[in-house]
């Protein structure tokens, strides 16, 4: 397959950063939620076990994505392309079936914790998008403003 692009690592390392800011803000709610309905809402080594598994196969999931469209790309029949695509895809979907039921099954995983992970990815890549939309909208606003292209 080759090296590994620089836009895979830089990607992957961004969701991993989105995952874990997502994972960390979840530990600090279940902890919260602890306190005030410590029935209903635990926190403990489950929760941790849960939102660690379910941040490795988050990110490991965007990673193997990654990797596939790296050597996708560089292949030259659309067909054998399009194979390759959709076996990432089976088995990256296996991974997270395994994964949730494990969790699920497990008495060392929360499987809430572990599964909420799995959905932080695409909201870190949808919130950053959103963010940089505004940037970008404010600095043309203040460019027509000032009539003043820095």
């Amino acid at each position: 397959m080759g090296k590994l692009q620089p836009a895979v690592k830089k990607e992957t390392m961004n969701i991993a950063i989105y995952t874990g800011v997502g994972t960390v803000v979840m530990f600090i709610l279940f902890f919260v939620l602890c306190k005030f309905i410590p029935d209903t809402v635990p926190f403990d080594y489950t929760v941790i076990l849960g939102g660690v598994g379910g941040f490795i196969v988050a990110v490991l999931n965007f990673f193997l994505m990654a990797v596939t469209v790296q050597k996708v790309a560089s292949e030259e029949d659309e067909k054998r392309a399009r194979s390759l695509m959709k076996l990432s895809f089976s088995r990256r979907m296996l991974l997270q079936v395994v994964w949730l039921i494990a969790a699920l099954a497990a008495p060392c995983f929360f499987w809430v914790a572990g599964f909420l992970p799995l959905l932080f990815p695409s909201a870190g890549i949808k919130l950053v998008g959103i963010i940089k939309s505004k940037i970008t909208i404010n600095k043309e606003v203040d460019v027509k403003q000032d009539g003043n292209q820095c």
